[in-house]
């Protein structure tokens, strides 16, 4: 089975975020006003499994070894199936 997985990387709570810092300034200067603004990533991957929880556990694996800090980051995996 083939299966793509979004992964949305974003600092945990207490991280500084100096690109959410500067857009939402950036933001101010265009007569927006937010209360705060966080930065995040979306990685789209596809790959083969032989299950949905196999699909899982390897896209897991990649966050832990090099997509994500755990230190810094909290993450969040979608999954679906395309084929």
């Amino acid at each position: 089975m083939q299966y793509q997985a979004d992964v949305t990387i974003e600092l945990k709570a207490g991280m500084l975020d100096p690109e959410g810092t500067t857009i939402k300034r950036a933001l101010e200067h265009l007569g927006y006003e937010t209360d705060s603004v966080r930065t995040a990533k979306k990685y789209t991957i596809t790959l083969e499994a032989e299950s949905i929880h196999d699909a899982r556990e390897n896209v897991e694996e990649m966050c832990q070894k090099l997509i994500a800090n755990p230190i810094i980051h909290n993450y969040a995996i979608s999954l679906r199936e395309t084929e």
